[in-house]
């Protein structure tokens, strides 16, 4: 379990297809306190750690299934793309945003972005089959990053992202056009269940 506060700014640094496709990721968490077979979110997505080292730097290697691949934006990883990173929840851990599992429900795309003070308002597009869990001040994860929904249009909603957030996670680089993991809240999933069985 994660909270979707990012604490890492990782940087692809190797993709290898063996089956399933391999990638090594440079990281600022010293890595002797990395276990092999520890679960790290990157953008969001809970990876496997199958591998470490720290020559030149510290790093990290996961493995990716097909399915992880089809089911976010993995696909468009290349060497040198910055990702959000966060490790598993300890008990006693400070829950500082909202639970979130890192198993991505789908791809939602940048469709506006534009500034609002020293903040800037980004403008998603969430897949048909998500926007309904999706709620104006309910909780959103994306590329592993726990937000407020501001308000919703149909399968578009908005939020604002703060410089210091822009400062220390990816969202600093990203651009209209772009692909972003999407996790529903939890709650939301599991009332939106309750209704279909007529248990609300």
């Amino acid at each position: 379990m994660f909270t979707g506060i990012v604490t890492d700014l990782g940087e692809v640094i190797g993709l290898e297809q063996q089956g399933d496709l391999k990638a090594r990721i440079a990281t600022a968490y010293p890595v002797a306190g990395i276990a092999i077979g520890a679960s790290i979110a990157c953008d969001g997505c809970c990876l496997t750690v199958i591998a470490k080292g720290a020559d030149p730097r510290g790093w990290f290697d996961v493995q990716i299934s097909a399915e992880s691949v089809a089911k976010t934006n993995i696909a468009g990883w290349s060497v040198g793309k910055r990702l959000n990173l966060e490790r598993a929840l300890k008990v006693g851990d400070e829950l500082g945003g909202h639970i979130v599992s890192g198993h991505v429900d789908g791809v939602a795309e940048i469709v506006g972005m534009r500034d609002e003070g020293d903040s800037t308002r980004f403008t998603f597009r969430a897949p048909t089959a998500l926007a309904g869990f999706i709620a104006p001040k309910g909780s959103v994860a994306l590329n592993g990053t726990s937000l407020t929904v501001n308000e919703v249009n149909g399968a578009e909603f908005g939020v604002n992202i703060i410089p210091h957030t822009k400062s220390v996670t990816n969202w600093g680089q990203a651009q209209v056009g772009d692909l972003v993991n999407i996790e529903i809240d939890t709650l939301a999933r599991y009332v939106a269940r309750l209704r279909e069985w007529g248990g609300a």
